[in-house]
Order: structure tokens, then C-alpha cells, then sequence
């Protein structure tokens, strides 16, 4: 048993402490005026043009959950949508100049929060290794994403 102040904490989980990061992204992302499903697409699409299918698969969600947030990114003008080239009943989504910024702006603001959070280990190489193993955890994501096609 782990006691910070007045919070004692049973046994370290990792799970719930993704929980508690995600509340940081969370937080980070509303600072930049997008909500977390918001953000996770513009971190998508950053890396080029995605049809709406690939996308819900990427996000492991269904296809009108990606529509409701797309709508609200394209009315924004964060998001381009159009006919995909080659079969027109498929939708390509495009990241705009202004979604990249606003996706610029998340990422500071969620990187700045990450960074406080790792800095009261009171230890900067700790909190090196904090933040470098979230590389880790995107690697993996990646790597996983890979395997299920």
C-alpha cells in the first residue's frame, strides 16, 4: 500500500493509470477546443488522407460514431471530406492547414500537462522514462494495428 497525501493507493494498476493519464489528454485536448474522439481522429488523419471504414477500424469504433465526429470537424473546417478516388461511395477524409494547427495546439497542451504530471516524481530521469515509455506504448499500438490486417 502506496499513501500520497491523502490518497493511498492498494496496488499499482496499470489500466487505472491510463485512466487518470487519459483524463489528462482529455483536459489537453479541451484546451485546443476538441473533445478526446476529436483529437484521436486529427492524430489519424495527420498521417494522410483515411476512408471513413479504415478510420473506425483504427479507432475500434462503428462507422456512424466516426461520422458524428467527422461532421462535427468538417463544419469546423478541420477536416476535408470527399469522394474516395476509385469507388465513389467511399468518403476520404483529409486533415486541413486549420486542423493541423488546432492538432499542434492539443498536442502542446496535452504534452505540457503529461509533462507536469511526470515532473511531481520529483525525479527528472523518472520522468524521462515516464514520458518515453508512452513512445513505447504508441509503437506498440502501431505494431498491433499491423497484426490485424
Amino acid at each position: 500500500m502506496v499513501r500520497y497525501s491523502n490518497y493511498v493507493i492498494v496496488e499499482p494498476h496499470p489500466g487505472r493509470a491510463l485512466a487518470w493519464l487519459a483524463r489528462q489528454v482529455e483536459l489537453g485536448a479541451a484546451d485546443a477546443d476538441l473533445s478526446l474522439p476529436q483529437y484521436r481522429i486529427l492524430g489519424l488523419l495527420d498521417a494522410g488522407p483515411v476512408i471513413s471504414s479504415a478510420l473506425a477500424d483504427r479507432l475500434a469504433v462503428q462507422r456512424p460514431s466516426v461520422t458524428a465526429v467527422m461532421d462535427g470537424l468538417v463544419a469546423r473546417g478541420l477536416v476535408d471530406r470527399r469522394p474516395g478516388e476509385g469507388d465513389r461511395r467511399q468518403v476520404s477524409h483529409t486533415i486541413t492547414d486549420d486542423g493541423r494547427r488546432v492538432l499542434t495546439a492539443a498536442d502542446d497542451a496535452v504534452e505540457g500537462r503529461l509533462r507536469a504530471v511526470a515532473g511531481c516524481l520529483g525525479d527528472p530521469g523518472q520522468a524521462a522514462v515516464a514520458l518515453d515509455s508512452l513512445g513505447l506504448w504508441h509503437r506498440a499500438l502501431i505494431a498491433r494495428l499491423g497484426a490485424a490486417r
